[in-house]
């Protein structure tokens, strides 16, 4: 069962699962959710077909409806869900993964997430120990074409950025039914057939490997911007007109110009305990506030609808809107980001140029150490940090945030791995150095051999 995870289910199929636990999941999950129907949505992988097959045939078994979405990405089944009124929808998908990998994500009523504390652990429970007993008149499969219906949605964003020069890479995966409708003949695409063996890169474009064609193309062809998406289209980064990659965070703010400024969408912006301060110091310009919360659409879907706030994005390039019931769209991101983009070249400002004026500190990036005493490794650290120099704020959710007045860091757990993620920003490169220095000569007896 090492594929239930604290956000969905994933793992490598054949070994971290099979097709007789994807039955089970599908049967026991419309008694836990409460559903006499359930909206599904698969990606291009070569599994997900017979996981789709065997999660449909668990779920009729069950007595529910299956509502069969075909070929979609995540956030049109998210979309769905909450537009359609779903008490259940599942995405047959393992997102930025290799191809070896597939998984399910899970939503409830009004598209809300389920994760391991709000039912996939009950789950997991249900379908080791529980037997399958058929009691209910057999569900039905249902044709549930939505494509036309999401365009006319999407279309609410439309914006021609005709001065812009866009590269598009599409990794092969699920943004490829949607950009051609959305974004026309005019942007170069890479990639942009659905291939679930990945054929080019992987499609995670937080690996520098994944965007070396992005970057290249960007700079054969002075473009003025490269976009990419993930696997299944609920994620998209940027690189420069340089093709010098955009941390992602840093878009939160370049989306404030469209949801703040030109719209005026009133509430708290969200974004995760690894983002940028600039990102909160641009958007005080804007006479906006924002909310620091933890990592994972499990978490902030869920703040983003509790406090209504405006929008919101994260380090790993998911990006949430209200008007989105709250949820997270690449599409969206996308076409707002480059709706900015557009006009800021009009202005005379070229991408480079405004992530330039948000970027206000020198980062380190996410790194990772192989550490097994996690807990005991962070408190030392966040004990030597505190002692060194009065902090000015302490989060203690996913790991700490530790903020002084010169440098920050965020030093937090993976769920999944034996390892320790810290992430550190200082004013100038030289104290991000020493801060740097100072907390791996304290983590280095908590390392692996």
């Amino acid at each position: 069962m090492g594929a239930f995870k604290a956000y969905d289910f994933r793992g490598i199929y054949g070994q971290d699962f099979d097709l007789e636990t994807i039955y089970k999941f599908g049967f026991f999950l419309p008694s836990l959710l409460k559903a006499d129907k359930v909206l599904i949505g698969r990606d291009m992988r070569v599994t997900s077909q017979e996981m789709f097959e065997a999660l449909s045939r668990g779920i009729t078994d069950a007595g529910a409806d299956v509502y069969d979405m075909g070929l979609t990405t995540t956030p049109m089944v998210y979309y769905f869900t909450a537009k359609h009124h779903f008490d259940a929808s599942v995405m047959i998908t393992a997102s930025h993964n290799p191809k070896e990998y597939n998984g399910l994500k899970v939503s409830r009523t009004d598209a809300l997430p389920v994760g391991f504390d709000t039912g996939l652990g009950e789950l997991e429970q249900k379908v080791r120990h529980e037997e399958v007993v058929i009691t209910a008149p057999k569900g039905k499969v249902i044709d549930y074409p939505v494509k036309e219906e999401y365009l006319q949605f999407q279309s609410q964003y439309h914006y021609s950025p005709d001065n812009l020069k866009i590269v598009m890479d599409c990794s092969n995966g699920m943004a490829s039914i949607l950009v051609k409708d959305i974004f026309g003949e005019k942007p170069c695409y890479l990639f942009d057939t659905l291939d679930g063996t990945f054929p080019n890169h992987e499609a995670n474009p937080l690996e520098a490997e994944n965007i070396v064609a992005l970057q290249q193309k960007v700079r054969e062809t002075h473009a003025d911007i490269g976009v990419i998406f993930d696997g299944d289209a609920d994620r998209v980064m940027f690189v420069d007109e340089h093709g010098d990659f955009i941390s992602p965070d840093l878009i939160i703010a370049v989306l404030g110009h469209y949801f703040i400024e030109e719209k005026n969408v009133q509430g708290l912006v969200i974004q995760d305990i690894r983002t940028s301060k600039s990102v909160a110091e641009y958007l005080a310009k804007m006479g906006r506030d924002i909310y620091i919360w933890r990592v994972g659409r499990a978490y902030a879907a869920m703040k983003l609808r509790e406090i209504d706030g405006a929008f919101g994005g994260e380090y790993a390039g998911h990006y949430y809107f209200r008007d989105f019931f709250y949820s997270d769209s690449g599409m969206i991101a996308a076409q707002v980001a480059l709706r900015v983009f557009s006009q800021m070249k009009e202005r005379g400002i070229s991408v480079s140029q405004l992530i330039a004026r948000i970027k206000r500190y020198a980062n380190s990036g996410e790194i990772n150490f192989t550490i097994e005493q996690k807990k005991e490794a962070m408190e030392a650290v966040k004990a030597a940090c505190i002692a060194q120099e009065t902090p000015e704020k302490v989060l203690d959710f996913d790991g700490y945030r530790v903020e002084f007045a010169d440098w920050w860091f965020n030093i937090r757990p993976s769920n999944t791995e034996p390892y320790l993620r810290l992430l550190m920003e200082a004013r100038t490169e030289e104290l991000l150095a020493e801060k740097r220095a100072l907390i791996e000569k304290i983590l280095k007896p908590y390392m692996s051999r």
